[in-house]
């Protein structure tokens, strides 16, 4: 009888053991990451360095980081797997995929952008066909302009938030595209403005067209939708050797700690934080 206690206690024990261990292990959230990386060498030179860093950061943070090309996984059954989406370079353009999303986002889902998965320019490409996203759901519209060539700027913190709360006042970016937009977010009641390009970043870019050099104005480059647990961020664009013909990759959009620690926070906010009002 005493050892079957013995026995009964050390089985016990184990299994809270192991309950306790598996409790710790098991992922916070899981995060899909959809792509293109098809035309802009830029935009798929940091698409691959997106997958490697989200890959690391899900390993040391606790969280499952899976990504796929295939747009038409962007349905229900497949989402339902997920806590976080992201559009690393695109956005989808299947009336059905558009559907599915949006039915994601106004039941709970989250979603993180950068860069081009805001860009929309009628007549181009990528026509401004989809108003729920990009006027209400992102806000800003469509593209207006952007710098040239990709620098750094020193970036501002405009409001408090999960995905800002570890960062300096200001800090340095790394190199980017600067996009500027149709519409003044200032305007929108919905939108929180998390990051600004601050004035001592003027004069921004390089040309050599004098409209690709910014000397003032107001340019967010970060932003998230009240109504929605979202993330718009600018970056997302690496500076490529074009001139020289060799197209290598020149910077690294994961070369900025601050920056890193924004992306980072951000999506765990998105993961497992609550939707701000």
């Amino acid at each position: 009888m005493r050892n079957l206690l013995k026995t009964t206690s050390c089985f016990i024990i184990l299994f809270f053991l192991v309950e306790t261990i598996s409790a710790q292990t098991a992922p916070k959230f899981k995060v899909i990451a959809f792509y293109t990386a098809k035309s802009d060498l830029a935009h798929i030179s940091y698409v691959h360095e997106a997958n490697n860093w989200f890959r690391d950061a899900a390993l040391a943070n606790q969280f499952t980081y899976d990504s796929t090309n295939n747009w038409s996984n962007l349905n229900k059954t497949f989402l339902s797997q997920y806590q976080v989406v992201l559009f690393l370079d695109t956005r989808p353009e299947a009336p059905e995929q558009r559907a599915a999303f949006r039915e994601y986002m106004e039941n709970g889902g989250a979603w993180m952008g950068f860069h081009f998965a805001a860009f929309a320019l009628t007549p181009s490409a990528f026509n401004q066909d989809w108003d729920w996203y990009h006027n209400e759901f992102i806000g800003a519209g469509q593209y207006a302009s952007n710098t040239w060539r990709p620098t750094s700027a020193i970036l501002r913190v405009e409001n408090k938030h999960p995905a800002t709360q570890h960062l300096p006042a200001t800090f340095k970016s790394s190199p980017c595209e600067w996009y500027r937009w149709e519409k003044d977010l200032r305007t929108n009641p919905d939108i929180k403005i998390l990051l600004s390009i601050d004035s001592t970043s003027f004069p921004l870019g390089t040309g050599p067209k004098p409209h690709e050099i910014w000397h003032s104005g107001y340019y967010p480059v970060a932003w998230t939708n009240k109504k929605y647990k979202m993330i718009y961020t600018n970056m997302g664009h690496n500076d490529m050797d074009y001139e020289h013909k060799t197209n290598a990759t020149l910077s690294s959009t994961f070369g900025s700690a601050d920056q890193n620690k924004f992306i980072l926070d951000a999506l765990i906010w998105l993961g497992t934080g609550k939707k701000i009002n």
